[in-house]
């Protein structure tokens, strides 16, 4: 992906954060030269990938496989300088746009929809004799507090305000229809280096051309600790 395609991207989501009122953090608005000279008091930002996320899971068409996101809050497993279980991220899933599917092994997660339009999930669960594999067999997930049963790839539709509760295991694609969607996921923690497991193979974060510089640094992109000693 261009730079400036990931710039623009930046631009329209925090336009589409104020239009559905949704507060973004201090930190969702440092430039690259904000971060230059940041101590290890922000060092909670830089271990646990909080801030700007953006991917086209390697497809190099983001308008139709991708996602942009931004983790708000997260622990790390096995940090004991890091405490926090749980980990919150907002969302923009545009209409047609697809994050593959995949699980977690031990992530459970909510995902809510904030607004906007339908959020479409296709839903298997993991065979447990081969998790490379859809199982065969309903399964249950909680929406809006509520028991349901899922026959094997199910799709579910998820208007504004509801919300889906997935556990470990589960199989799961989504996209939007009619219009694009705030997505919340209030989750445990979260680690994208150890606990996606997506049913085809795909990258994680995009390969950059730098056609201009940066309007914000992506998560995976913050400068080292200045030391202040």
């Amino acid at each position: 992906m261009k730079r400036s395609e990931i710039n623009a991207l930046i631009r329209e989501a925090k336009a589409f954060f104020a239009e559905h009122r949704f507060a973004m953090p201090p930190f969702a608005f440092w430039s690259p030269e904000d971060w230059r000279g940041r101590g290890t008091e922000y060092d909670e930002i830089r271990d646990n990938a909080l801030g700007w996320d953006l991917t086209d899971f390697g497809s190099g068409d983001f308008l139709r496989t991708g996602l942009l996101l931004f983790t708000l809050r997260n622990g790390k497993p096995g940090n004991p300088r890091y405490t926090k279980t749980y980990a919150e991220k907002i969302m923009i899933v545009r209409e047609g746009q697809i994050t593959p599917m995949h699980f977690h092994w031990k992530k459970m997660e909510d995902i809510i929809n904030r607004g906007g339009g339908t959020l479409v999930l296709e839903l298997y669960r993991a065979d447990p004799d081969d998790e490379g594999r859809f199982w065969d067999r309903p399964f249950d997930v909680g929406i809006d507090g509520v028991c349901r049963t899922c026959r094997p790839g199910e799709r579910v539709r998820l208007g504004p305000g509801s919300s889906i509760c997935l556990e470990p295991f589960v199989y799961h694609a989504f996209w939007a229809e009619g219009g694009t969607c705030l997505v919340g996921e209030v989750s445990k923690v979260n680690d994208d280096n150890t606990d996606n497991r997506f049913y085809e193979p795909c990258g994680r974060f995009p390969a950059i051309e730098e056609d201009e510089p940066p309007l914000h640094l992506l998560c995976n992109e913050y400068p080292p600790a200045v030391s202040t000693g």
